[in-house]
């Protein structure tokens, strides 16, 4: 794959259906058509869809025909409104990057791995239909790099499944330390030519994360305010830290992709533009499709009032 079509500026939907208390009210209420609406005039080409395996498994080792029914609705909304949109497993019985939701186990047990083929296989199943407009990616932000071998596995059997239903969706992969771009080189070749290496970028954390209560200590002290002037974070800095993923990418004929970017609401509006303004720079110079987290709420929210006064500037960058 040389290009990832129709996936180059996106707004990730966090808090929907994830990370939330899934309440119907939430889930019916927090994103609505008017919502998907916004995102499309604002210029995205696609959105990015977080859900947890609770909302679509119903507790009974079926699944929940009313939490597909939320996916399928975000997927006819988006095209309704001309966007693209991936279909991402935030969270999986066994494993989360959120060790505050107790998920645990999924790595030594064949038995919810199996689980998470299966979920997978019904995604296929009811999301095969338009394989230009509909992307999958299998689970986000894989954290343990001692989780790597047995990822490279887990997704190599994943994919021949959903091949078996959905032979040209294409699939996004991503590597350990919660899809960090320094792990990309960790991942196995893809498995296809419709396989693509997916990053996340909060780089650097210290900035990005300034004052983030859930950011442990062995990953930094956040508790601090940062400029971006003290950032470091020109473009120079992210051509750096994206280098050796894209030539892995490269000698792996695939495209990178960056599912989540974006700094927390503590930093100033103008310092969160000209963050944007570094990283867009080199998204664009090498062609990479990213999606922005995101759109509402979560710490990180583009709609927030906060930002009224640098969004329409702020657009040009994601």
């Amino acid at each position: 794959m040389k290009e990832f079509k129709g996936f180059k500026k996106g707004i990730d939907l966090g808090g929907w259906l994830s990370q939330c208390d899934y309440s119907k009210e939430r889930l019916e209420g927090f994103i609505v058509e008017n919502d998907i609406k916004t995102i499309a005039e604002w210029g995205a080409d696609h959105v990015r869809l977080p859900i947890d395996f609770n909302i679509l498994e119903d507790g009974n080792g079926g699944y929940s025909d009313i939490g597909f029914g939320y996916v399928k609705g975000a997927v006819d909304m988006c095209f309704r409104h001309g966007l693209n949109i991936v279909i991402d497993i935030h969270k999986t019985a066994g494993f989360s990057f959120d060790q505050g939701e107790q998920e645990s186990g999924f790595f030594d047990s064949e038995e919810l791995q199996e689980r998470f083929y299966r979920l997978w296989e019904e995604i296929a199943r009811r999301f095969n239909y338009d394989t230009e407009r509909i992307a999958f990616e299998l689970l986000n932000e894989v954290t343990d790099r001692s989780f790597s071998k047995t990822w490279n596995r887990v997704t190599k059997e994943c994919i021949r499944r959903i091949r078996a239903i959905a032979p040209d969706t294409v699939i996004l992969v991503g590597s350990y330390w919660n899809n960090s771009v320094s792990a990309v080189k960790d991942l196995d070749p893809p498995y296809d030519d419709k396989v693509v290496y997916n990053f996340h970028c909060y780089d650097p954390l210290m900035f990005t994360h300034q004052h983030a209560y859930w950011v442990p200590a062995e990953m930094g002290d956040v508790n601090k305010d940062m400029s971006y002037e003290e950032s470091g974070a020109t473009p120079e800095y992210f051509e750096k830290l994206f280098a050796e993923a894209i030539k892995v990418a490269e000698e792996n004929s695939t495209v990178l992709y960056c599912g989540e970017y974006g700094v927390i609401d503590k930093a100033s509006p103008e310092d969160i533009l000209a963050w944007y303004k570094a990283i867009n720079a080199v998204f664009e110079k090498y062609n990479i499709g990213r999606c922005t987290w995101t759109y509402k709420e979560m710490d990180f929210g583009l709609s927030d009032k906060r930002l009224d006064g640098v969004r329409e500037e702020l657009l040009k960058y994601i």
